[in-house]
Formats: C-alpha cells, structure tokens, sequence
C-alpha cells in the first residue's frame, strides 16, 4: 500500500466541522475495508492562516483514496502520492514532513 496525501481549501471551516470531517474519513475508511477494499486514514494537519488542511490515507492507489472522499462527501483540492516519513538518524526525533514523489493524481 502507498501513502497518498489530499489537500484540502476550507475556508470558514469551524473545529466542529473539521473533527466532522475527520469522522467521517475515518468511519468511511473503516467501512471500505469491511468492505473489502483496504484503506486507512492516518492523520491531519490543519493550516488556520491558510484555511487548508492536508490529510493523510494509506490504500493501494489513489483511485481508492478518491473514491473514499466522495463517499465521505469531503471537498479535495488535490491527491498526490507521498512517501513514508524519513526518521532522522541518531537523534530520535520524529519526522515532521513528507516528500512528495509523484505529479498530481
């Protein structure tokens, strides 16, 4: 499985809304799975200044990633597929970004 990243524009967007949101990414990757098709909602990150957020799935490729978004009925700007966390070395410090590896999907 890959690690794919969505960007969201939520402009207005309360705290209520965004952990609804998030529920229901979570509850829609749940019940995909149950369903036979693998995948898993990982986190968020929420820009304020920016009003976007960029939320984080793992699924076999981005078409699963889409479809879960238009299930869950949450607006996308953009899904790309992104790598895995790098862990910096000999400092246990955890990774803060991810790098992205591929155009657009």
């Amino acid at each position: 499985m890959s690690m794919y990243m969505v960007e969201r524009e939520l402009p207005g967007i309360t705290m209520d809304q965004l952990a609804d949101a998030q529920a229901a990414a979570i509850k829609t990757a749940e019940q995909m799975t149950a369903d036979g098709t693998p995948v898993r909602y990982l986190r968020s990150a929420f820009v304020p200044e920016d009003q976007r957020c960029f939320c984080f799935f793992e699924a076999a490729d981005a078409e699963v990633v889409k479809s879960l978004n238009e299930q869950a009925q949450i607006p996308n700007r953009d899904l790309r597929r992104s790598s895995r966390p790098v862990q910096a070395r000999g400092c246990g410090a955890r990774p803060l970004t991810l790098t992205l590896t591929s155009p657009r999907q």
